[in-house]
């Protein structure tokens, strides 16, 4: 059974900021920027295990899935899947984690 997606609201912020961000140049390719992370995150609940471990944490419930060069890193906990951040790879991941872990 599919645990449930709860979306953090620093993971929220993140998807509009990358949205944001890309559609300085391109309100097309923000969109289908936006459409792919979204699709990706979507199938998250259907096998959470299969994102690889965060190699910066060694934690078994921190695993990550990419689109494009965007990391989308989420928390596997006993009562649910918590999106944590949503960051271009290419930035520490510290900047994005920091306080997000536990929430």
């Amino acid at each position: 059974m599919a645990r449930l997606l709860k979306w953090t609201e620093d993971a929220a912020d993140d998807i509009v900021a990358i949205a944001e961000f890309i559609s300085r140049d391109s309100e097309f390719y923000a969109k289908a920027v936006v459409k792919k992370i979204m699709e990706k995150i979507t199938t998250i609940p259907e096998d959470p295990e299969i994102g690889r471990m965060v190699p910066e944490i060694e934690s078994s419930e921190l695993r990550e899935r990419f689109v494009y060069s965007y990391r989308i890193i989420y928390q596997i906990t006993d009562e649910a899947i918590w999106l944590i951040a949503i960051f271009s790879g290419k930035q520490p991941i510290e900047e994005h984690l920091g306080e997000r872990l536990e929430p």
